[in-house]
């Protein structure tokens, strides 16, 4: 079975350029799930029930997220709601609403999807090498077909985990910088990795941002109370992992970047 599982949509140029490339990709590679890291669908912070549908009704089957899901309010009672949205499963244990892990059935496969948080240069979460194994507990007894969004900041932190959890999981496709890397492998347990998966958002931007702002964040010292996303041209970034049914190894893994030209062009 094929997985496309695409990087952090950022604002309404990233659901405008997923909007244009997303059908193709699916049509083109004959794929059966997809997953997207949707934490800053809304104005590039945060999300939203009608973010949400939209990209649902592109095709999304799940939406992980990461350290920006409550910049949202109506986040809270969306959570509640929604079973195909995932917060971070390394949240404090008295943290509701929400779960980082589910299984789903999705066009005949049954899917377990993970969703964790990287602690280094984060806040302080619950140690997600416990939280897996937590998961992993009762996860593999419904299904092999396991993918897992962590999402983090520390290259190494992201590597350990794709260590940790090599063998016991279809795919550790990380988030969160938004810049795409280009270590994508099988490891030697057969599960698929990558240090991060990457953006859809605006190419003229810094990791989504307008660039005027974040510099004079940097010049200054000063935060910026107000960041935007820029409109212009768009990339799709993304992984598409074909995986064994029956076993959950990953079969290969395949890095994607398309670009959007703003006129339903893709290149």
């Amino acid at each position: 079975m094929k997985t496309l599982i695409i990087g952090d949509i950022i604002g309404n140029i990233g659901r405008e350029t997923l909007k244009a490339t997303l059908p193709k990709v699916v049509d083109m590679y004959k794929v059966d799930c997809v997953i997207a890291n949707g934490e800053n669908l809304a104005g590039g912070f945060g999300i939203t029930k009608g973010t949400a549908d939209q990209i649902f009704e592109m095709g999304v089957d799940v939406i992980t997220s990461g350290n920006h899901i409550w910049d949202k309010k109506e986040a809270l009672k969306l959570l509640d709601h929604e079973k195909r949205i995932l917060r971070p499963h390394n949240y404090p244990p008295n943290t509701v609403p929400g779960t980082g892990a589910r299984v789903y059935d999705i066009n005949g496969f049954k899917i377990g999807v993970i969703n964790l948080m990287g602690r280094v240069f984060m806040n302080f979460y619950d140690d997600p090498f416990r939280s897996a194994d937590e998961i992993l507990g009762w996860i593999k007894n419904e299904t092999n077909l396991i993918f897992v969004d962590f999402h983090g900041e520390a290259t190494s932190e992201k590597q350990a985990m794709g260590y940790y959890l090599d063998g016991r999981v279809t795919s550790i496709t990380c988030t969160h910088t938004h810049v795409q890397t280009a270590d994508e492998r099988i490891l030697n347990g057969g599960s698929a990795y990558i240090t991060d998966v990457g953006m859809v958002g605006p190419i003229d931007s810094i990791i989504g941002l307008k660039r005027e702002e974040a510099m004079r964040r940097f010049h200054t010292l000063i935060p910026q109370r107000f960041m935007e996303v820029p409109e212009g041209e768009g990339i799709m970034c993304a992984v598409l992992v074909e995986a064994d049914e029956k076993t959950g190894k990953a079969k290969s893994i395949t890095r994607l970047q398309l670009k959007y030209d703003g006129k339903r062009k893709m290149h």
